[in-house]
């Protein structure tokens, strides 16, 4: 929701809420330092992150693909899964990809490899998730795959499937045109929150890309948190959240 970006970060919630908003909302996995003093905190931090090679949220049929897990713990066990249109969560190696070592390969990835990626240790906490879509058709958006940082500059590239491969494209976000189609890529300089949204390309003669989602991100990813009242257990106590986002 709007909220978690806007001015309401500092307002009073519960510890669950904000352990439901870490994990689910923003989509990344928890450890908690709970340090018991007048005022009782932790520490929200990142363990994992899954990145994929190349780096790109949408991919042709046929095309090789590489998922690793970049943990900070190497005893934590990380595991690659995914959640595909047919609702089946299974791991690496499950019918798809080859394991190796903290990476899993797709060599030919087709339409039904579609879906949702993410780590998953061991101990419960999990990763990122990235959505990848693959598709039959002849033309693909290049977009971070990976939130962006506020202020960074994000490049945008329309492929298509055959020789060449670079045409000039219109590109469009939420459905409305922002880029005529007079390049083949398109430059968002120092992106900013109402940068996020749905994006999609399309090259003359050649189609329309599928569409995918770019998310704007702050800063840091350490949320630190602590109870608003001086009580000897912070679980079901109202929470002050102060982020960096």
């Amino acid at each position: 929701p709007d909220w978690v970006h806007g001015s309401q970060w500092g307002s009073h919630i519960k510890l669950n809420e904000i352990i439901y908003l870490t994990k689910h909302l923003l989509r990344h996995s928890v450890v908690f330092d709970k340090r018991l003093t007048n005022h009782q905190f932790f520490i929200v931090t990142l363990t994992a992150r899954l990145t994929v090679s190349p780096s790109s949220s949408q991919f042709f049929e046929g095309d090789f693909v590489s998922l690793s897990c970049e943990e900070d713990d190497s005893s934590a066990g990380w595991t690659l899964r995914r959640n595909t249109s047919k609702g089946n969560t299974t791991q690496c190696g499950d019918g798809w990809g080859t394991s190796a070592n903290l990476s899993c390969d797709i060599s030919y990835i087709v339409e039904r490899d579609s879906g949702v990626y993410w780590c998953e240790s061991r101990e419960g906490p999990i990763s990122n998730m990235v959505n990848l879509t693959v598709t039959g058709g002849s033309v693909i958006l290049q977009s971070p795959v990976l939130p962006v940082m506020e202020g960074d500059d994000v490049t945008l590239l329309c492929k298509t499937k055959t020789t060449p491969s670079n045409l000039p494209a219109a590109f469009y976000k939420d459905g409305s045109l922002i880029s005529n189609g007079s390049s083949v890529n398109m430059t968002i300089q120092h992106v900013s929150r109402s940068d996020e949204g749905l994006y999609k390309c399309d090259i003359s003669g050649h189609g329309e890309s599928p569409s995918s989602w770019i998310t704007v991100t702050g800063d840091t990813l350490t949320c630190l948190c602590f109870c608003s009242f001086q009580h000897s257990q912070c679980d079901d106590n109202l929470m002050t959240v102060f982020a960096l986002f």
